[in-house]
């Protein structure tokens, strides 16, 4: 028991006993509360007192060192003596040597310490002059060298708001004052060197803009703020790189406004409603948005200035920021991709904000002098007029056009026209004159029904729209109308220039184009248009492309409503008749399509109203032509000589040696119904036989047999080919 007591004591000491430091610093806080604490002795005081008992420990074995020198020369006065000698002008002010010979008795030895001439470090070291420089310094950590400890001393430097006006101007103030006009100007730098540093600037951008545009992908609601910066490096002012970042900015911010913009039209608010206190989720959908169209906007101003080629700009060389001329390549190259970007916001944001404008910028641009920049636009506006479904766009775009067109007073690249083209209208609300009598008589028979039933109806009409506005979708009846308000349009520009430019270099692109429309034409308008071809058939003037869309136009007319009318056409047969020996020969025709779309509608869909020798005619004058094209053209007529063969049986005179009927064949004659051609017969068929193409040569010997199925010597057609 009593090991176990003494074992329990010694712990409880060990634990209770306290550090050495702990008790002196509790006597310290004891001492200091009382007010006996020593006052704290300054480290020079304390210097000079272990000086002392140094000096008086070492005087105690030298009794002829009683007092210090040091001591003395404090306490002894100059005499007048002393004062003439020093004020002399060519006295030795060397008085060192002098005071202590004078301190020291005759009977003391005199014992000089020994100095040396070499001076010490600190004597070379800059002495800080107080009160000269009116900046504040401040002290630094001294750096550590093998000489010794260098101490640091920098200018104290107020902290000035960057973002406010007063803080740039004093910046610009100080850096003014630091710039001297002696300065030595900058050392210059090899060509390695300036391509190493627009190297390491082009690095630099292009890892803050890859920063800002996935910042703003990730969360475009709360990184909104960040499309500012990358709005800025629009107006790159480095010379060096400029160019450069712009572009890589106008891409980033393309690709940007392609990812976030919304799939709704954006509206803008009212002074009243911006007033109005929404919820906080409501209201920051309102700010995004707010911010979002600001920033597009400028982006498209910035393009749009771009898109027009402006060969000057701010650019910063040597520190300065001033107005330059951009070179001709370089501002070409920033204008090429403007019109790029502005099509492909104008493509795949068609239902978003400030879409006119687009349309407005790049329309001029479609007949620009810079090949590059007319072809990317009229490219943008075909491939908008295809993808464009609900029409909206495309009625835009057709009327701008028109408007365009008639202010340069239709003198304008005929590919303007082209576009038009690419017009996807297949169906638009054509009235008829029975249709406008049942409208008519449905609102007599509302007038003559009662105020029940009329209620009634209405009420099942507006159901009626309710459910077409659940389903999401176009209605037709709307895409009908926007569809015919558009081929007015386009038929509107079509007729301007036949009535007030027959002469202009856009009648090929008028004529191509009505050939295209030309079974949506109103009735109304068939009178006139047979007018104006008449007059250009008589003309002579036409080219032989526009002479084919011309006849093409005509008779898509009279195979569709036109075919009530009581038009005789023979004057388009006999313009194609004496055309078809223009038809190129070589491998960049395109006109044997149009040849045969012509053929097709003259003789195969009105084959009850052609007489025997019209038919016969066109045959051997097809055979003729086979023998000058190339063997796709060649093939293409043999197939339509082989169709008509099978059609109409009266072909086979020409199969026959004998001559059937008066006169004798005239193949220069003009009119396919004088021309005697039941006279002659198919002899460029055995020609043929002998032709290079191995394909020719079968569908030749294949039209000698006179056989629909199978080739000459029994060898059968190719199905592929049959089929054709």
């Amino acid at each position: 028991m009593g090991t176990t007591r003494k074992k329990q004591s010694k712990t409880k000491s060990r634990r209770g006993k306290s550090t050495q430091t702990k008790v002196s610093n509790k006597h310290h806080n004891k001492l200091a509360k009382q007010g006996k604490l020593k006052k704290n002795v300054s480290r020079k005081k304390k210097y000079l007192i272990k000086l002392q008992k140094l000096e008086r420990a070492k005087s105690k074995g030298k009794e002829t060192r009683n007092v210090k020198p040091s001591l003395i020369v404090e306490e002894r006065e100059l005499d007048d003596g002393d004062l003439a000698y020093y004020g002399k002008a060519d006295g030795d002010l060397s008085f060192v040597s002098t005071v202590q010979s004078g301190l020291l008795s005759d009977g003391q030895e005199k014992k000089r310490k020994h100095v040396t001439d070499e001076e010490k470090e600190y004597e070379h070291m800059p002495r800080s002059t107080f009160g000269a420089s009116q900046t504040k310094m401040k002290m630094m950590l001294p750096i550590k060298t093998r000489e010794g400890v260098v101490p640091q001393l920098i200018e104290e430097t107020e902290d000035i708001d960057m973002d406010s006006d007063i803080g740039e101007m004093e910046i610009i103030k100080r850096e003014r004052k630091k710039l001297k006009p002696d300065d030595e100007p900058p050392p210059e730098l090899s060509k390695l060197e300036l391509l190493a540093r627009r190297r390491m600037k082009l690095i630099n951008r292009k890892s803050r803009i890859a920063m800002l545009a996935s910042s703003v992908i990730e969360n475009p609601q709360e990184n909104i703020s960040k499309l500012k910066e990358l709005r800025s490096m629009l107006k790159e002012t480095d010379s060096e790189i400029f160019i450069t970042i712009r572009k890589l900015a106008m891409v980033s911010l393309m690709e940007i406004f392609k990812d976030i913009v919304p799939g709704y039209r954006i509206r803008i608010m009212t002074d009243s409603e911006k007033q109005q206190k929404f919820k906080k989720e409501t209201q920051a959908l309102q700010d995004f948005e707010e911010s979002l169209l600001a920033n597009y906007k400028f982006y498209l101003e910035y393009l749009e200035t771009s898109a027009k080629g402006r060969s000057k700009s701010k650019i910063k060389q040597n520190g300065r920021v001033t107005e330059k001329e951009i070179p001709t390549d370089a501002a070409k190259r920033l204008s090429e991709l403007a019109v790029k970007c502005l099509c492909e916001m104008l493509i795949t944001h068609s239902h978003f904000n400030y879409r006119n404008n687009i349309i407005t910028v790049l329309v001029p641009l479609m007949t620009n002098r810079i090949p590059q920049i007319s072809d990317t636009a009229c490219e943008a506006m075909k491939k908008l007029f295809r993808e464009d479904k609900s029409g909206e766009v495309s009625l835009e775009v057709v009327k701008c056009i028109g408007r365009f067109i008639k202010s340069k007073n239709y003198e304008v690249n005929p590919k303007v026209l082209n576009t038009f083209l690419s017009l996807r209208i297949k169906e638009i609300d054509m009235a008829t004159p029975t249709e406008k009598k049942n409208a008519q008589k449905k609102r007599e028979t509302l007038k003559k029904m009662s105020r029940k039933d009329r209620k009634r109806k209405k009420q099942m009409e507006s159901l009626e729209r309710e459910l077409l506005e659940t389903r999401a979708t176009e209605s037709k009846t709307k895409k009908l109308k926007l569809h015919t308000e558009t081929i007015q349009a386009v038929f509107l520009t079509y007729f301007r220039i036949l009535k007030k430019a027959e002469d202009s270099v856009l009648l090929p692109a008028v004529l191509e184009g009505l050939a295209r429309f030309a079974h949506l034409i109103n009735i109304e308008f068939f009178d006139d248009l047979f007018a104006v071809f008449h007059k250009l058939i008589d003309s002579g003037e036409l080219s032989y492309r526009e002479s084919l869309h011309v006849v093409q136009t005509a008779f898509t007319i009279l195979s569709g409503q036109g075919a009530a009318l009581n038009i005789d056409p023979m004057e388009f047969y006999k313009h194609l008749y004496k055309n078809l020996f223009h038809l190129h020969a070589g491998e960049t025709s395109g006109d044997v399509g149009i040849v045969l779309e012509c053929l097709e509608l003259m003789l195969s869909k009105r084959r009850r109203q052609i007489s025997q020798q019209r038919l016969l005619a066109y045959t051997k004058r097809l055979c003729t032509l086979s023998l000058q094209q190339l063997p796709h053209g060649c093939l293409a007529l043999l197939q339509n000589i082989r169709s008509f063969t099978q059609m109409y049986n009266s072909c086979d005179l020409l199969y026959d040696n004998d001559s059937h009927g008066s006169g004798v064949y005239l193949p220069e004659l003009e009119d396919p119904e004088h021309c005697n051609a039941q006279n002659t017969m198919l002899w460029e068929l055995p020609i043929l036989r002998h032709h290079y193409h191995p394909v020719v040569c079968k569908y030749a010997i294949h039209l000698c047999h006179r056989n629909t199925t199978e080739g000459g010597g029994g060898a059968p057609l190719p199905l592929d080919l049959g089929r054709k």
